[in-house]
């Protein structure tokens, strides 16, 4: 594992892509999953789905999204590439993340963060979403925790 320092940036597209690859989940899902119904999730494919969200860097907007970066490689946007977990990208994520929310006018950020102490099976797929306790660390709050092992947490803007 590097312990190269975490750098954070707004996403681009050729580094979005570059990112996904073209295995594993990134590959087939492109950040359309909690986007899409289910019927259309269901009839739809990863090109699909990939230029659904390349729709998304349209140039004049704020980026959909932030990427970290380790040596000029982008190395996560909460999908962590295998070598570089369990170092800091997620953490640099988020503090960039809620930033990028606040400076664009959010008034609130929610997440929905996987705590693994109730969900100890859970893996890279459950996980990307960040753990509770990654979010607690980062000032916010859990409001809700209806789903067993996931729990709703909010951070306003005032904080």
């Amino acid at each position: 594992m590097t312990t190269a320092p975490v750098t954070t940036a707004p996403a681009g597209w050729p580094d979005v892509e570059r990112l996904f690859g073209v295995r594993g989940e990134p590959s087939r899902c492109w950040c359309r999953f909690f986007a899409l119904t289910g019927a259309e999730w269901n009839g739809s494919t990863p090109r699909n789905r990939k230029a659904q969200l390349m729709e998304k860097f349209d140039g004049g907007a704020p980026a959909p999204g932030i990427l970290a970066f380790r040596d000029g490689e982008p190395v996560g946007c909460f999908v962590v590439a295998p070598g570089h977990r369990r170092s800091g990208v997620a953490a640099a994520l988020l503090r960039a993340a809620v930033g990028h929310a606040f400076g664009h006018g959010a008034a609130v950020v929610e997440a929905y963060p996987v705590d693994p102490a109730l969900r100890p099976k859970a893996g890279p797929a459950d996980l990307y979403q960040g753990t509770l306790k990654l979010f607690l660390g980062a000032g916010f709050s859990v409001v809700s925790d209806a789903v067993p092992g996931r729990a709703v947490v909010r951070l306003a803007a005032h904080s």
